[in-house]
């Protein structure tokens, strides 16, 4: 059992902590609003930290799932930021989805201070998280990664060192990229279904064990008939992931018109006041 501080205890990170607490890991939490940490140590036990230096003293491994390049800045950096807090040869895990070139920068300055930093942005969403079955993608040195693997398993399904530095974050542009044009080609589908005057549930019932069968097919279609959003990945966030996507494409010479397509249309749901819905929501542009 290690000694791990987990920052940032939001919708996925809160239960992500719960599960290290439950496999018997000693854990320290940090969270910007604090009353959610002592909200976290209250049900799992464990103690809060006033910053990420304090969380971060005396740790095996420091965990982070905060929202962006400059969160993520913010928790590593600086006097109070965690890379002051942590002994030599510990390692950051930053489970973060953010720039490859923000963790580049952060890897390079945990390298200077004699630590260990392993990208390892995750996939499943908040009912992934809440069950432990998420995946998680990785990138940094092979030998950091090994002594990591064992701590993030307790909230994995699946867990890959995919490259050096960086080749996490890319893993999760990746999967980014290809559920924008999952949830769109659903949303068309079951938007024309409507139209044509099919019962939607019965049809995915049918095509979901055939070729257009997927994750989001199984999981989305039923609230997304029903026109309900108030769940699942938020639209802002994933206007943030694919932004990263967009930016890196022209940074690599990549090219991906379908991905830039479908960030305008999730541009369309936030001006329709609907940023914090599920990803799903694209179907209601279609409406």
């Amino acid at each position: 059992m290690a000694k791990v501080a987990f920052l940032g205890l939001g919708v996925m990170g809160f239960p992500m902590a719960g599960h290290l607490a439950a496999k018997g890991h000693e854990v320290t939490v940090y969270n910007r609003s604090a009353a959610k940490a002592e909200a976290w140590v209250a049900k799992h036990g464990g103690r809060a930290a006033p910053t990420p230096r304090a969380a971060a003293e005396g740790q095996d491994f420091v965990m982070a799932c905060v929202g962006n390049d400059d969160d993520l800045r913010s928790v590593c950096a600086g006097p109070d930021g965690a890379f002051a807090g942590m002994p030599s040869g510990a390692v950051f895990v930053d489970h973060t989805t953010v720039s490859a070139q923000v963790t580049r920068e952060m890897h390079t300055l945990a390298a200077a201070a004699g630590l260990g930093f392993v990208d390892a942005p995750v996939s499943g969403g908040q009912a992934g998280a809440e069950n432990g079955a998420l995946s998680v993608m990785c990138g940094g040195a092979q030998a950091d990664y090994d002594r990591a693997e064992p701590v993030i398993a307790a909230y994995a399904r699946i867990c890959r060192r995919l490259g050096d530095s960086g080749a996490g974050q890319i893993a999760k542009m990746m999967n980014q990229i290809c559920i924008a044009g999952l949830v769109q080609g659903l949303a068309e589908a079951l938007a024309f279904g409507e139209k044509a005057g099919l019962d939607g549930e019965a049809v995915v019932e049918v095509i979901s064990q055939g070729a257009a069968g997927s994750w989001q097919m199984v999981n989305r279609h039923k609230t997304m008939l029903e026109d309900k959003f108030d769940h699942g990945f938020a639209v802002d966030w994933m206007r943030k992931d694919l932004g990263i996507c967009l930016a890196t494409a022209n940074d690599i010479g990549a090219s991906l018109p379908v991905t830039a397509l479908v960030d305008q249309f999730y541009k369309d749901i936030q001006r329709m006041g609907g940023g914090r819905n599920d990803t799903s929501s694209l179907i209601r542009r279609l409406r």
